[in-house]
């Protein structure tokens, strides 16, 4: 999880949404990623998007064996982009800022753990109260 919140602050400094993502496939981290969608203009480049695409193609098979790992529970986009892949497991830093789709992943035989990380949650409670328009449009409000 540390990856992924350093992955946060990386956007945050950046000017963006901070949140953050990291793949791992046997113990080592393959892709890193974090929201981009204020600096690039984007509807899509959400944490999670951005490192699968940062990962690079893989076979199907490969995606089973991986875990994300994740500062913020994630979003229908983010989720559905988890089940095509196959990816195992979800570690989800925290849900209080926003509950994504953690029942369908668990529905469909994803492995969530919620950690509730007192950084992850400070970051975003933070973020949230100075920019309440820019976290608004993110999550679709």
């Amino acid at each position: 999880m540390a990856a992924a919140y350093e992955q946060a602050q990386k956007g945050l400094r950046k000017g963006g949404i901070p949140i953050g993502s990291v793949i791992v496939h046997n113990n080592k981290i393959i892709g890193r990623g974090y929201n981009q969608r204020i600096q690039k203009q984007s509807v899509i480049h959400h944490a999670e998007m951005d490192a699968l695409e940062n990962m690079g193609r893989k076979n199907a098979d490969f995606y089973n064996n991986c875990t994300i790992y994740t500062t913020l529970s994630p979003c229908i986009m983010c989720t559905g982009a988890i089940l095509l892949y196959g990816i195992s497991k979800v570690v989800i830093g925290e849900n209080k800022s926003f509950k994504g789709e953690e029942k369908l992943l668990m529905s469909r035989g994803v492995n969530v753990k919620v950690i509730q990380n007192y950084q992850c949650i400070e970051m975003m409670s933070n973020f949230i109260e100075k920019n309440p328009q820019l976290w608004k449009e993110d999550i679709g409000l």
